[in-house]
């Protein structure tokens, strides 16, 4: 895959960092927080758990096309009469980081390393989140790659798509494949867990598939399946070492691909 096929893309993209040695990509749905806010608003507020993990199966097994299954999990929120405000509301009273990020977040910017949180879920969404347990310089600055919302005059919203023409919705591999382009690139990290990461999997240097509680670990499922080199992790806490053994040039990701856990 390279730029030239790129997808239209509706939202602009921030600049590229230019002459870093590391980059830090990472999902923000069910990596960053410990819960998918998607998924969070579809069980509760939508048409419940039990079809959107059926959806989340299909696309997994190339069944049905994601930016379809995501605009149904999404309408189907709307449609019940939860207004945006209302979503807002319920992600900031219910949805919680993952323990270890804010320190992982903290050493990033201590080394100069760029951390982008690239998501198929929609900014404004993830901004009210973040705001709640950052400060709102960091909130407001830190870089996110994402969808955005349509908001309507009487409070209902759909999802605006970065790629609409793109079955992921969303092709996260776009967020990564400028650095690739660089004279010298820079050693990408990236962070995941599901479906919507599997466009940028195959793209990253050191990948890291997260491993659920709840077994939904769609990410890892595919990396099996594909022969993609990853690194199982439960939480940032336990993945800051191996980043930092990198960055420091103890290991290297071919070392920790062969450990296989942080």
């Amino acid at each position: 895959m390279s730029l030239d096929n790129a997808p239209e893309s509706t939202l602009p993209y921030p600049p590229v960092h230019q002459d870093k040695k590391f980059v830090v990509f990472s999902d923000w749905d069910g990596t960053i927080t410990t819960y998918d806010s998607n998924d969070y608003l579809t069980d509760f507020l939508g048409y419940g758990k039990e079809k959107r993990r059926a959806g989340n199966l299909d696309i997994l097994h190339g069944r049905i096309i994601l930016r379809d299954n995501f605009r149904e999990m999404l309408e189907s929120v709307s449609q019940n009469g939860h207004t945006f405000e209302d979503c807002k509301r319920v992600l900031r009273d219910n949805i919680k980081l993952d323990s270890g990020f804010l320190e992982f977040f903290q050493y990033c910017k201590s080394q100069d390393i760029p951390f982008i949180i690239v998501s198929n879920g929609m900014e404004p969404l993830i901004r009210a989140i973040l705001s709640t347990v950052v400060d709102d310089d960091d909130a407001n600055r830190i870089e996110i790659i994402s969808n955005s919302i349509d908001v309507q005059d009487d409070g209902s919203w759909s999802i605006k798509f970065r790629h609409p023409s793109s079955g992921y919705g969303h092709d996260k591999s776009h967020a990564i494949l400028p650095y690739k382009d660089l004279e010298n690139p820079p050693l990408l990290f990236f962070f995941g867990d599901g479906v919507s990461d599997i466009s940028a999997a195959k793209h990253a240097d050191m990948l890291f598939a997260k491993e659920k509680p709840d077994g939904e670990n769609d990410l890892a499922t595919y990396c099996t399946r594909e022969n993609i080199p990853h690194v199982m992790f439960a939480n940032f806490s336990s993945a800051l070492p191996v980043v930092r053994s990198i960055v420091e040039g103890e290991k290297s990701p071919k070392d920790w691909f062969e450990i296989g856990r942080a």
